[in-house]
């Protein structure tokens, strides 16, 4: 696929139309190290990563190119897989997706970075309605999300299909 350099944007913002493998690559190894950094997020990965973390960033790479360029390379329990994961808070979605916002921002034109956020807000809805019940309050990890990018963090996404 072809990759044009956008003229505008961050460092390596470019078209949305064409992202390119490369970029996601770029993408999902920059995110994960923010997460594997951070103090909450961090642990609770490394606890259910071990020391797989290179075949974890080639299926997350795979999962990526499906939803940004159709590849349909990933197959697998997105739910099931996470539903595993123990003491996942509230907390760790916002932060979750306060990186994710700020790196897809980082790396893409806006409408690029739109879609890669919004697939990522279904994504943490679900999950998160997995973990909390039906009921929970989806619509405080996007306000906590948003407040967070006011704050300078990542930018924020009209998200008012995702609050309920």
């Amino acid at each position: 696929m072809n990759e044009a350099i956008a003229q505008s944007g961050g460092a390596g913002a470019i078209e949305p139309a064409s992202p390119g493998r490369a970029l996601i690559i770029q993408l999902v190894h920059t995110f994960y190290a923010d997460v594997r950094s951070d103090r909450i997020l961090g642990p609770t990965f490394d606890a259910v990563i071990e020391d797989r973390w290179e075949p974890h960033l080639a299926r997350m790479v795979e999962f990526w190119c499906t939803v940004m360029l159709e590849t349909r390379s990933f197959k697998g329990n997105v739910f099931a897989k996470h539903m595993a994961v123990p003491g996942v808070t509230p907390g760790h979605f916002s932060r979750w997706l306060a990186y994710w916002f700020s790196r897809t921002n980082e790396f893409f034109l806006p409408a690029a970075a739109v879609v890669l956020q919004r697939a990522a807000l279904g994504i943490a809805k679900m999950l998160y309605r997995g973990y909390f019940g039906a009921g929970a309050d989806f619509a405080a990890i996007v306000s906590e999300t948003r407040e967070a990018a006011r704050a300078g963090k990542p930018a924020a996404l009209p998200a008012q299909d995702f609050c309920s």
